[in-house]
């Protein structure tokens, strides 16, 4: 399962963070976001990154708050958060634009509904998986149904914290029908 870490709305609030990613972790994830050249995002978690980092210091915050950021969303017209454009239209053609636009990492953390919108329409040339060891038994899963099969291969794993897993899985596109 994949539910956010905190946020009063969903119903597990907060299990993610028991887990000590530790040094490793942390500067994983900051390095990841060092990394990229923008932001892909859903519109929920636009709205509580919006809510959280423009009042926040630090190289994740500065990193966060300046790079281009493109907001999935059929309602939002006037987004606050600086650097932000908003995605409408067909998801696959306007993704495949910034793709090609774009030079470098576009990332999507969280946002499970687009994540899934983006496999299904094959857009996905990287997963990263921070796996905790914890079971949920309810919430939202990350891979829902699927318009067919695709492979994948590991490209790399190594652990954090406490025993913590991290998965980076590349698009195998050596069979053109998988």
């Amino acid at each position: 399962m994949a539910q956010a870490p905190a946020g009063e709305h969903f119903e597990h609030r907060d299990w993610s963070l028991a887990f000590n990613r530790g040094a490793d972790g942390e500067r994983f994830t900051l390095d990841e976001a060092l990394a990229a050249e923008a932001l892909l995002l859903g519109r929920r978690t636009y709205d509580l990154f919006a809510g959280a980092w423009p009042d926040r210091d630090g190289p994740l915050a500065d990193k966060y708050n300046s790079m281009p950021k493109y907001v999935v969303s059929a309602t939002l017209t006037d987004p606050a958060w600086n650097n932000t454009h908003v995605v409408t239209g067909d998801l696959v053609t306007e993704v495949a634009g910034l793709r090609d636009a774009l030079a470098g990492e576009i990332q999507v953390p969280g946002s499970i509904q687009l994540v899934r919108a983006l496999l299904a329409g094959d857009l996905v040339g990287e997963i990263r998986l921070l796996t905790l060891p914890v079971v949920l038994g309810t919430g939202r899963r990350l891979f829902g149904p699927a318009p067919g099969r695709t492979r994948w291969r590991l490209a790399g794993t190594r652990t954090v914290g406490e025993g913590l897993p991290i998965t980076v899985f590349h698009r195998h596109r050596a069979d053109p029908a998988t």
